[in-house]
């Protein structure tokens, strides 16, 4: 059974962005204890710098940052990798719904556990 359990898919290579330190701390700890590999970026601008097109399997990033906000880095990045998952974490939800937004997936803050292992399964 061990081999059994071995055999199952590797997590995930994810790339979370987010300007709140303690929020990447709790997803880097949460997507961890999930099997996922975790890259941390304080800032979209980061992100950039960070990301390389087949490096990732899929960017978590917050909306609401200074500097360059979510949507223009997940337009950034769909310009490179126009296949690339983008699941974005804000309280603006509602709102950002009724735009135009490059990203693959939004889910709203507060969210459970459950939703983003079911965002993260999707994508």
């Amino acid at each position: 059974m061990a081999a059994e359990q071995q055999t199952a898919s590797p997590g995930k290579r994810i790339l979370v962005v987010d300007d709140e330190q303690a929020v990447r701390d709790t997803l880097r700890v949460v997507l961890h204890f999930e099997g996922h590999t975790v890259v941390e970026a304080a800032n979209g601008r980061d992100a950039c710098l960070i990301f390389a097109p087949g490096d990732f399997d899929l960017v978590i990033t917050d909306y609401n940052m200074p500097g360059m906000k979510g949507d223009e880095l997940a337009r950034t990045i769909k310009c490179l990798v126009p296949s690339q998952p983008i699941l974005m974490l804000t309280a603006h939800a509602a709102e950002l719904c009724r735009t135009e937004n490059p990203v693959d997936a939004i889910l709203e803050k507060p969210f459970t556990l459950a939703a983003l292992r079911q965002m993260i399964a999707l994508h």
